[in-house]
């Protein structure tokens, strides 16, 4: 009898073991608003068919609500076997977002070692996002999706993902992480159409984070490959045509849970075809031909923001960037430039749980008659002019 009581404590301990030595985690967060816009668009993509004041609830102002699982085994040695596969979905009506994808903002698994760093293929997250947004107030900042840059053109605000994607992402060496990924195009006999690289760095030493990231996408604005590295239908496009290009510097300042940060992006797309918010707004066609072909636009964002906390569960934020953008097309140039300015202040119940007030403006210039250069705030409604205000009071819960 001892013996067999022996054994089954022995057995219980070997499976409580071996569970202790993978797991699996369900995560999410639900952010859902109520928000004013001013000079919203009826039809997003038509500003000629007028609107005016806008009030909806909205889901996402600062973070896209999402569900996901995530989970690692312990394979000895320092080395994991990891994963994550992600949803992102409009909890106003429980739509999914992403074109539908079950898992449209990430699904992939990997390798991670304890003393070099971590290999994964899959659906991902480039280094501008990786690296260069936690300095920014957009994308996974504390401002998130409102104070994205106009049409998130760098994709700090994330909302473009490479897929068929091979990411390294090394361990911290005195400070110092860099990272480097290749997507591929998937296509026959066409490896650069709709293929993708970057490359990032990151150092981080006492209360002073810096980093630097750059992304290439190759695409063929004659012939469009559907299933290579950039979607064309999963509800993520930026700006759309050829050839883009984006990199970036970041500096960040911490003072205790506060913090200050700078940084400058630089775009460009050749055979530009159209402008979008949010990656799935139709912001507007480019003058030009169908293809785009003799277009070019680039673009270069500086941003300076701040986050100040007043009490531990009690903080306010500010971010100005200017941007201004350079286009040019065999129909006619423009040399538009934007003045967008964030204000936010939050208040956590607990650490899952906190409500918040943020408001954008965002202010025009130089646009040249283009509507596509109108102003315009991430997936609310484009403005029927040059100048928008968003207003949004909402509750955020993680789990």
């Amino acid at each position: 009898m001892k013996y067999g009581c022996f054994a089954i404590a022995a057995s219980m301990l070997c499976a409580s073991a071996a569970h202790a030595q993978s797991s699996v985690t369900l995560f999410g967060l639900i952010d859902t608003s109520i928000a004013y816009s001013s000079n919203g668009r009826v039809n997003p993509s038509k500003p000629s068919a007028g609107g005016g004041t806008q009030w909806q609830e909205f889901s996402g102002t600062v973070y896209t609500s999402r569900w996901g699982l995530r989970g690692n085994e312990d394979l000895g040695g320092g080395l994991s076997a990891v994963f994550w596969l992600e949803n992102g979905f409009d909890a106003t009506k429980g739509s999914a977002k992403n074109g539908g994808d079950l898992f449209g903002r990430q699904a992939w698994v990997g390798l991670a070692s304890n003393k070099y760093g971590t290999l994964t293929l899959g659906r991902q997250y480039d280094f501008m996002v990786t690296y260069l947004a936690p300095l920014s107030a957009t994308g996974s900042g504390f401002g998130g999706n409102v104070a994205e840059h106009p049409y998130d053109n760098d994709n700090l605000n994330n909302d473009m993902r490479l897929n068929n994607s091979v990411k390294f992402s090394s361990a911290s060496f005195d400070g110092v992480k860099v990272g480097a990924m290749y997507a591929f195009s998937n296509q026959p006999g066409q490896v650069s159409n709709n293929n993708a690289y970057s490359a990032g760095i990151s150092y981080s030493v006492g209360p002073v984070n810096l980093a630097a990231a750059y992304l290439q996408i190759n695409r063929d604005s004659n012939s469009p490959n559907a299933t290579g590295a950039v979607s064309t239908n999963d509800g993520d496009a930026l700006t759309t045509g050829g050839l883009q290009r984006m990199f970036g510097l970041g500096a960040q300042y911490m003072f205790g849970s506060s913090s200050v940060g700078v940084l400058w992006t630089h775009t460009s797309t050749e055979s530009a075809t159209s402008l979008w918010l949010g990656g799935n707004t139709n912001f507007g066609t480019l003058p030009g031909a169908s293809n785009g072909a003799g277009n070019y636009i680039k673009f270069d964002n500086f941003e300076i923001n701040g986050r100040y906390f007043v009490r531990p569960n009690f903080s306010l934020g500010a971010s100005y960037t200017y941007t201004m953008a350079t286009f040019n097309s065999p129909t006619g140039n423009a040399r538009p430039h934007w003045n967008q300015v964030m204000a936010q202040a939050d208040y956590n119940f607990s650490k899952r749980t906190d409500v918040y007030l943020e408001s954008v403006y965002q202010r025009v210039g130089g646009g040249n008659g283009i509507s596509a250069f109108n102003a315009g705030i991430y997936t609310m409604n484009p403005s029927t002019n040059n100048q928008q205000v968003v207003v949004a009071v909402g509750l955020k819960h993680r789990f």
